[in-house]
This record gives structure tokens, C-alpha cells and sequence, in this order.
């Protein structure tokens, strides 16, 4: 009846496991337990749980990436202090459980750390700098995020239940296939990947119908922020590259299921097949993943240096030069494998050629900061650092782009330093950049500055630590998923390294306690005028945080940046537009259906990595209820009345004239 799952099940014999998996199950029903006595529950449940608000379902993508993040960093650390004791010894992590950590660590980062975060910032942000009420299917929003959270539970279940991959974050034939890896471990990744992936394509499709379709009247294309652009170039890959990602980890499914032959050699498969196909989406998913971080950086470096962004279109070019090279390079992953010379040499031009497009992207940075008023806000270091440590990655990949250098760095820690090197400082640099941009917008409070300096700065400290002793390691010849070593050179750099993790865990609880001191301090921190810092987009024209409708009425676009140039006509005349005619407003229902579904997808994940075939029939069957009651719908939308949206709006404005007579006073003076 519970097809292959015992209770041997669950790893009652390894104690790191077994502890850390009670750890988090305490801290999960403990807080279940106090939203449910506190009675939060009926709030959450009506404001969060069921919301189609692409606010709130952008807060929860970011809350979800962060809870995540941390939960990938855990692996970092027992990666870290387990290469610190494992010279010439076994070390404390046997070499079964240390191979499901490394393997854990790159896929929690990738698809349920960065990409969580970035397509939260783009939900949160995108529809408020197009001056429109939401996205183009708020419901379908809601399915993509709790899709993505089923496919994070799904992980986070192997921690207990079973066991996880132990391939590597890619699951390379023939390691995965049956044979070599008999286990369930393959199982939790291939149907974690594609319950989560189903959602990130919805949540493309979602976001580029938006951008294409849904901007404010006046707002062409080449009037869009840079993060609009961004945000399309990255939602078109998705479109492109997650269903090739979907079919070739189908193929895998069919090839351990029904005994399918698609990459195994042996019987007619080609596992180079799997290889191309997965590296033809996993290069495009670097710049889904860095192309959103750059439109951050652009939004951050132009707002805090009191400019506009220097050669907008230019910008423009580049990111859409970045997206169509981004699917010219994928053979770099495998020049080692046999490509040929005449092949390895056009993957190698076109591997520097998009190099290109992306040192322009910096060139345009560093010229919006010329000859501005610089704010060194906790935002505006994030993006410094990043270009300062991604010039750096950016070099060493142009290095591993030539393929003699590829021969001898290739799965070494070299490898691992550069492709940290660049994701790290491109996408999660970009993600706290933005997360502290944008988090007074979404809670109507700033973060403590403080404590977010001290954050960035033992984080970028740790960084440079970890991932410069690590280029040094790949050149002494240290290759990586090693769970032990008995060459005495390496051992000073990987206790160094293991130092720079715990300045990178102090960052770690900087970020923490900055979360609690400034919701401790929210009311000195409160962001009363919607424009904490002296913005340039749309999305700073609403309240902090935005209503429901995010609008009283949409606006009128006129220029590149049209909420500066409402601003600063404000300033010259030291009064505000004339108020718009207040008209109702309908806006969409909330619903449970992307709840409903997570329910049961992940009953249909956990059942169909376990052969329960009963229960997986169940999920079905409940997941298609499910959307024949969502179509039969008779109301799908609710009207906000006139009164009431002149009154919010009224609210703003009194807010904002006070200021804005406050700051001509202080001119005066």
C-alpha cells in the first residue's frame, strides 16, 4: 500500500540528518502552533495564503528564497567544516550523506534560492514600474509560487524521508540512471525539478504577457525601466529554456520508470544527449538568473546617484544581446567531452563574445556614478561589490572559455571558484540589493542601515576568502566533490576558506538581526511619502505600501523616466498634480487555488517517488477537481468603490504635499 516507503526510511542510524530534520520540525510546528493560538491564522490564510496580489506573491517568492537560502548555506558550512577535519581522515560526514549535501546545496541554490528571489523581485516590482494594477493572470501567479514552494518541500521531505541525490545539482547519465543509482534519491530531484519548473514557466509566460501587453498608456517600450527590459529578456528564456529542461528530465523519468533508453548507452541511448540538452538550458538559466539582478542594479545605481542611467539604449541592446547569445554557448560546460576542435572553437569565440554586451552593461554603471551625488546606502554597496568581485569571474570565465585553459581548470575547484564567483556576486548581491530597495515599498518601513552595511561587509570579506582560496586550490590541482584529501598543500587554503564561511555566517546574522531591529524600530523607520529614497520609477509614485490597486488612476507616460519628471514639475511649482476623477475599480478575488494544488502536486510528487500509485492517482484526480471548480467560477472579480479609492489616494497626496512643502522650506533656508 506505501509502494517502496519503510521505515527504514527514515535515517535513524546518522544523527546530522535525523537532528537537523527535528530542528526544523520544531521550528515549523512551533510556528504554526503560535499563528493558530495568536489567531493569525483567518489573517494570513485571507492576506497571504489565498492572496492573487502580485505584491504579496512577490514578498512570499522572496520570503521563501531567503528561508531557502539559508537552508543551502547549512550545506556550505557542513561542506566546509567537513574539508576542514578530513585530512588524511574520513572526517565526520561518510561519504554517502556528503554527496547528497553537495549535490542539495546547488539545487536549493539555484532553483529555490535565486530563483525565487529574482522572479519575486519581478513580481513585486515589474507591474508598479508599468503603472498598472497587477499581472496579466493574477490566479496562474498564485499556482507558480506554490508550485515552486511544493517542489522546496519536496527537498526539504528528503532530508528524512529517504534520501537525496547524490549526482551533483545536474543529474548526469549514467550515474542517474537505475543502475548506478537505485535509490530514491534521483526520484526527489526529478519530480521536486519538475512540479517547481511547471511553476517558473507559468510565472515566464505570466510576466512577459504583462510587459508586452499591459503597460500605461504612454509607456512604449524604449520608456520602460531598465528593470522592465531586464525582466522580459529574462522571462523570454524561461519561455525558451525551461521546456527543454522539462523534456529531458522526462526523458530520465521514462528511463527510470519504465525501463526507457533515451541516455544509456549500452541500449541504444546517448548520455552526451543529456549533457547538450541540459546545458542548453542551464546557460540560458545563468542570465534568467543574472539579467534580472542587472536590472536591479541599474534602478539602484541610477536612483543613488541622483542620475539617469547613461546610454539607456545601449543598455537595452546589451540585455538583448546578452539573451539571444545566452543560447550560443552551452558546449563550454563540456569541451573536455569530445566536441571536437573545429566545435570547441566556435563555442569558445561565441563564450567571449558575450562577454561583450555584458562589459558594457558595467561601463554604463560606472558612468551614471560619474559626476553624480553618490549615496553609499546599504543597496548601492551591494551593487559596488558586485561589480568589483563579477569583474573578476567575469575574467576567469573568459579564461575557461579558451579551451586549452578549460583542459586543465575543467571539474576542478577553480571552476566552482569562478561560477561562484559570478552567481554570487551577480544574483544574490543583486537580490539583497533589491531586497533592500524595495523593502520599504512592500512593508512601508525601511531597514536599519547599520546593521545592512555590516551585513554586506562581512559578507563580501567572507566571500572573497572562501572563493579566492578556492582559484588557488583548482590551480594547485584540487578537484571538486572530494569528501576527503591527504595532500598537505591544499590543507592551509581549505582552513582558510573554512574561515572566510564563518565571516560569511557573521554577515548571515547581521542580515537577521537587521530584519528584526528594523521591525523592532518600523515606526522611526516608517516610510510615509512612498519615495524613501528620491526615486525615479512608477512604482515610487504609490504609498508605501501600495493598495490593492496600486493606482487611483493609471498613469500618463511621458519620457523615459516618468515619475522624475512628475517630481520635479511638482518641485518647480511646489504643488502636486491636479487629483484624477475617481472611478471604481475591479479587481480580482482571491483564491485558493494555487494552494489546492500545491496540496496536490506534492501529494503527487511524494507518491510518485515512492511507486504509491493509489495516492498518486488521488493528486491527480484532486489537482483536476480542482481546476474544473476554478473554470466554473461565476465571480472572479470584486469592485473597490469610487469613495474608496479617493480616499486612499487622498491619503498619499496629504502625505506627499506636506513633504514637499517641507523640502521647499528647507531650500528657502
Amino acid at each position: 500500500m506505501l509502494g517502496k516507503l519503510t521505515l527504514s526510511a527514515i535515517p535513524l542510524d546518522q544523527p546530522v540528518p535525523l537532528v537537523a530534520g527535528a530542528v526544523v520540525a520544531l521550528i515549523v510546528l512551533g510556528v504554526i502552533a503560535w499563528v493558530v493560538i495568536a489567531g493569525h491564522l483567518p489573517y494570513l490564510w485571507r492576506e497571504w495564503i489565498t492572496s492573487v496580489d502580485h505584491k504579496r506573491i512577490g514578498a512570499m517568492y522572496c520570503i521563501l528564497a531567503l528561508v531557502m537560502l539559508i537552508r543551502g548555506f547549512s550545506d556550505a558550512i557542513l561542506m566546509r567544516s567537513q574539508h576542514a577535519v578530513a585530512y588524511k581522515a574520513g572526517g565526520y560526514l561518510p561519504p554517502e550523506h556528503y554527496d547528497q549535501i553537495f549535490s542539495a546545496h546547488g539545487v536549493i541554490m539555484i532553483f529555490f534560492g535565486a530563483m525565487p528571489f529574482m522572479i519575486g523581485l519581478m513580481n513585486f516590482a515589474v507591474p508598479l514600474q508599468l503603472g498598472v494594477r497587477d499581472v496579466a493572470f493574477p490566479t496562474l501567479n498564485s499556482v507558480s509560487f506554490w508550485l515552486t514552494a511544493s517542489g522546496a518541500l519536496l527537498v526539504n521531505v528528503s532530508l528524512v524521508v529517504g534520501e537525496f541525490a547524490r549526482t551533483g545539482w545536474w543529474p548526469a547519465p549514467p550515474l542517474s540512471e537505475v543502475t548506478y543509482s537505485p535509490g530514491v534519491g534521483v526520484d526527489y530531484y526529478l519530480w521536486a525539478i519538475q512540479i517547481s519548473g511547471v511553476g517558473t514557466l507559468l510565472s515566464g509566460v505570466n510576466l512577459v504577457t504583462t510587459i508586452l501587453k499591459m503597460r500605461a498608456p504612454g509607456m512604449s517600450y524604449l520608456r520602460m525601466p531598465m528593470f522592465c527590459w531586464t525582466a522580459l529578456a529574462s522571462n523570454l528564456l524561461i519561455i525558451a529554456a525551461f521546456p527543454i529542461l522539462t523534456a529531458t528530465l522526462a526523458m530520465l523519468i521514462l528511463d527510470r520508470y519504465l525501463g526507457f533508453h533515451f541516455f544509456t548507452d549500452s541500449h541504444g541511448g546517448n548520455s552526451m544527449m543529456f549533457m547538450n540538452l541540459f546545458w542548453a538550458w542551464g546557460h540560458p538559466e545563468v542570465y534568467i538568473l543574472a539579467l534580472p539582478a542587472y536590472g536591479v542594479f541599474s534602478e539602484v545605481i541610477s536612483t543613488f546617484s541622483g542620475k539617469p542611467l547613461f546610454a539607456y539604449r545601449s543598455m537595452v541592446m546589451a540585455t538583448m544581446a546578452i539573451f539571444i547569445l545566452s543560447f550560443m554557448v552551452w558546449l563550454h560546460h563540456f569541451f573536455t567531452m569530445g566536441p571536437g576542435g573545429d566545435v570547441n572553437g566556435v563555442f569558445a569565440i561565441t563564450s567571449m563574445i558575450i562577454a561583450v554586451p555584458t562589459g558594457v552593461k558595467i561601463f554604463d554603471w560606472l558612468f551614471t556614478m560619474y559626476g553624480g551625488r553618490v549615496r553609499l546606502t546599504t543597496a548601492m554597496l551591494w551593487s559596488l561589490g558586485f561589480m568589483v568581485t563579477f569583474v573578476v569571474g567575469g575574467a576567469t570565465g573568459v579564461l575557461l572559455a579558451i579551451p586549452p585553459a578549460d583542459f586543465v581548470l575543467h571539474n576542478s575547484m577553480f571552476l566552482v571558484a569562478h561560477f561562484h564567483n559570478v552567481m554570487v556576486s551577480a544574483v544574490l548581491f543583486g537580490a539583497f540589493a533589491g531586497y533592500t530597495y524595495w523593502f520599504p515599498k512592500a512593508f512601508g518601513f525601511r531597514l536599519d542601515e547599520w546593521w545592512g552595511k555590516a551585513a554586506f561587509w562581512f559578507g563580501i570579506t567572507g566571500f572573497v576568502i572562501v572563493f579566492g582560496c578556492f582559484y588557488w586550490l583548482g590551480l594547485l590541482g584540487m578537484t571538486r566533490r572530494m569528501q576527503h584529501y591527504d595532500v598537505a598543500d591544499w590543507r592551509p587554503w581549505i582552513l582558510i576558506s573554512a574561515f572566510g564561511v564563518v565571516v560569511m555566517f557573521v554577515g548571515l546574522v547581521c542580515q537577521v538581526v537587521q530584519l528584526v531591529v528594523s521591525i523592532r524600530r518600523r515606526d522611526s523607520l516608517r516610510d510615509v511619502t512612498g519615495d524613501p529614497w528620491d526615486g525615479r520609477s512608477l512604482e515610487w509614485a504609490t504609498a508605501s505600501p501600495p493598495p490593492v490597486f496600486n493606482f487611483a488612476a493609471l498613469p500618463e507616460v511621458h519620457g523615459e523616466e516618468a515619475y522624475w519628471a512628475i517630481k520635479s514639475r511638482a518641485r518647480e511649482q511646489m504643488r502636486l498634480r491636479e487629483e484624477p476623477a475617481y472611478e471604481p475599480i475591479e479587481m480580482p478575488l482571491n483564491s485558493p487555488t494555487g494552494f489546492i494544488c500545491a496540496f496536490f502536486s506534492t501529494l503527487i510528487g511524494f507518491a510518485m517517488i515512492w511507486y504509491i500509485w493509489w495516492l498518486a492517482a488521488a493528486g491527480f484526480l484532486g489537482a483536476f477537481v480542482t481546476f474544473v471548480v476554478f473554470a466554473w467560477r461565476d465571480t472572479v472579480e470584486y469592485e473597490i468603490p469610487a469613495s474608496e479609492v479617493a480616499k486612499v489616494n487622498r491619503a498619499n497626496r496629504s502625505t506627499r504635499l506636506e513633504a514637499l512643502h517641507g523640502a521647499g522650506q528647507r531650500r528657502a533656508a
